[in-house]
Formats: structure tokens, sequence, C-alpha cells
């Protein structure tokens, strides 16, 4: 597997529409940045967050989620508990083809605040708006930008395509819109 370069990426996304919008080079002038670099995509948060709460001391399963651990919040800064977290989601929808495999890695501008952005893989001809997760592992509360960068894709190609990919065996976060909580 190798990196693919800003020059795949920015022809992928203007060609193809695997990331829209999509902002070509890297914007930074009083925000976080975000947009296309050497070797990845520096997305966005949007305004949407769900805030991890116990008022309805509820438990947190993943097999029988209940919405009643969040509260919903549209601002443009989130402001996330002393270790808790948020879910939140990209600007961009994603548009993945076949043969590549897309990982996301946390800003360090967040890192080095003790905010920790988690991402599973972005599989083989997944598309949707990615789900954020920010822990906040810091004794304080800390606040998250919307509009801002959040995280960095990095776009690894396969030697060949998969025998089946996320599309065709029908996965259950395929074309996801808006934040998205645990599904079974």
């Amino acid at each position: 597997m190798s990196v693919l370069p800003d020059s795949w990426i920015r022809r992928m996304s203007v060609e193809h529409g695997m990331i829209e919008p999509f902002v070509d080079g890297q914007h930074r002038e009083g925000v976080i940045s975000y947009g296309l670099s050497s070797y990845g995509y520096d997305a966005r948060v949007s305004r949407e967050f769900k805030i991890f709460t116990n008022i309805d001391t509820v438990t947190v399963d993943p097999k029988n989620f209940t919405d009643k651990s969040f509260v919903d919040r549209e601002t443009d800064v989130c402001t996330i508990p002393p270790n808790s977290f948020a879910l939140a989601r990209t600007v961009e929808y994603f548009r993945i083809p076949r043969d590549v495999m897309v990982i996301c890695l946390g800003k360090s501008t967040y890192a080095r605040c003790g905010i920790i952005v988690n991402v599973t893989p972005l599989e083989p001809e997944w598309e949707g708006h990615v789900t954020l997760e920010f822990s906040n592992t810091s004794p304080l509360p800390a606040k998250v930008y919307a509009d801002e960068g959040a995280c960095q894709f990095l776009f690894l190609k396969g030697e060949g395509p998969p025998e089946v990919s996320y599309r065709d065996r029908g996965g259950k976060y395929m074309g996801q819109r808006g934040v998205t909580v645990p599904r079974l």
C-alpha cells in the first residue's frame, strides 16, 4: 500500500466527487487548518454535536443504544465537559474508491490540548459524512470549533480492488448523513 499525494486527492475530488465540498490547499489564517495537504486532506467539523451527558443516568450499550446518552447542540463552538466526549461529523461528504482505504488521525492542535479525535477506517466504496468522536481527556472543559480543521485523512491505495467492498456487503453506515450514533 502506498500513501496517495495531493495531486491524486485533487483529481479524484474535482473529477469524481470523492470529497465534497473540496478545499484545494491549506486554509489556516486565524483557524485550525483545513483542506488539501501534501499527502492528506484535513477535514472540518460541522456545527452539529451530540455531547455525552449522564443527566438520565443511562448505561452506554452499543447493542441497545439510546439517544438519552447525548444532548444535541448546533453551535459554532462546542464545549466538551471534562473527561467526556462528543460526537460530530465532517462538513465534507466522502466517496471512497474501490481500491482505496482511508485512515484518519487527529490534528496536533487538539491533541496538544488533550482532545483526541477517533475515526474508524473508511473502507473501499464507503460513502457519507464521517462521524467524529472528540474525547476530552483533560480535567477541564475543552472547546471544539465548528467549520475548522478537526482531523487528517490519509488515502492508501491497495495492490488491487478487494473481492467485496463496503458497498457490496451493504454496510450499516453506508450513505450516512449527519451525526450517526451506533447501529447494530
